[in-house]
């Protein structure tokens, strides 16, 4: 009782100094965090932050357990932490600045932007894996060459910048016109968003890895590289062989038909049920990435 007593006597003092203008204060940095994690959300950078909060960790395990070596080590890091963040984030920083100059904020507001998932998701990424199987496979028929991104965790807004943008349903027929060998887009990359085309024709990085078969192409080296860079999940319909194949993890997974493709778009978008989402999950509305074990 001594405890809650003084529990409330605080909560008391507290609230008795609380002006109007600790409201408005606590108000507008709520506003700050949830501005940066949704801009975190839309770029790699969400992934790099994973990688400080591990350093973070490290830092208070290595002062817990005395381990002085490495508390010396990442306390020499830290003391250079801003500079090394503003090199790192750069890219994400200008982007910040020129959105923030450019942005409507009624538009914009964090009462506008938090949306509640659909209930037919799982529907929707159904349709499109489905219009994805079927138009690889006329592709694969005519060979003709095809690059798709799935976008999972890691969000490829700097990505799709560099292609046009759609943000249409998927329909074989859509599909088969970005990539028709005449079609002003078909050389680029398709990239695909919660079930939906985001954009089209955009520029992939290459895969560094010198050991691949000099029988792939460009557009199976962009692939990897894609693949390499975030967690998704690219379909890549050869132009020579019509071989149709998925990069996922730095892997190449090759030689798929019909139902093997969609398959194995099922397993590695479509989350299971009850899947349980984790913080970083929560923070960026993201969906956690199923083990592949290929």
């Amino acid at each position: 009782m001594g405890f809650l007593s003084s529990w409330f006597e605080t909560i008391s003092a507290i609230l008795k100094t609380f002006r109007f203008s600790d409201a408005v204060d606590i108000i507008l940095v709520s506003i700050i965090i949830y501005s940066l994690f949704k801009l975190l959300r839309q770029t790699r950078a969400a992934q790099l932050v994973k990688g400080l909060i591990v350093l973070l960790v490290g830092y208070a395990v290595s002062a817990i357990f005395d381990l002085t070596m490495v508390n010396v080590i990442l306390t020499t890091l830290f003391e250079f932490a801003v500079i090394i963040l503003v090199i790192v984030f750069q890219p994400e920083l200008r982007r910040a600045l020129e959105h923030l100059g450019r942005s409507n904020i009624s538009k914009n507001n964090i009462f506008s932007s938090i949306a509640a998932k659909s209930d037919d998701t799982t529907a929707i990424w159904a349709k499109a894996i489905s219009d994805i199987a079927d138009a690889t496979y006329d592709f694969s028929r005519s060979k003709t060459g095809a690059l798709i991104v799935i976008e999972r965790n890691t969000m490829l807004s700097e990505i799709a910048a560099t292609g046009t943008e759609l943000n249409s349903d998927t329909s074989v027929a859509l599909l088969g016109n970005i990539f028709f060998n005449k079609a002003p887009l078909h050389d680029g990359a398709c990239i695909i968003r919660e079930g939906k085309i985001l954009s089209a024709g955009c520029i992939l990085p290459l895969t560094d890895n010198n050991r691949l078969n000099s029988a792939l192409g460009t557009r199976h080296r962009a692939a990897l590289g894609m693949s390499e860079e975030s967690d998704a999940v690219i379909v890549v319909v050869s132009e020579e062989t019509g071989i149709i194949s998925v990069a996922v993890s730095g892997k190449l997974i090759r030689e798929l038909d019909r139902k093997e493709l969609s398959d194995k778009l099922n397993e590695l978008i479509i989350p299971a049920d009850g899947e349980k989402q984790d913080l970083f999950t929560i923070l960026f509305k993201s969906r956690r990435e199923k083990d592949d074990e290929e």
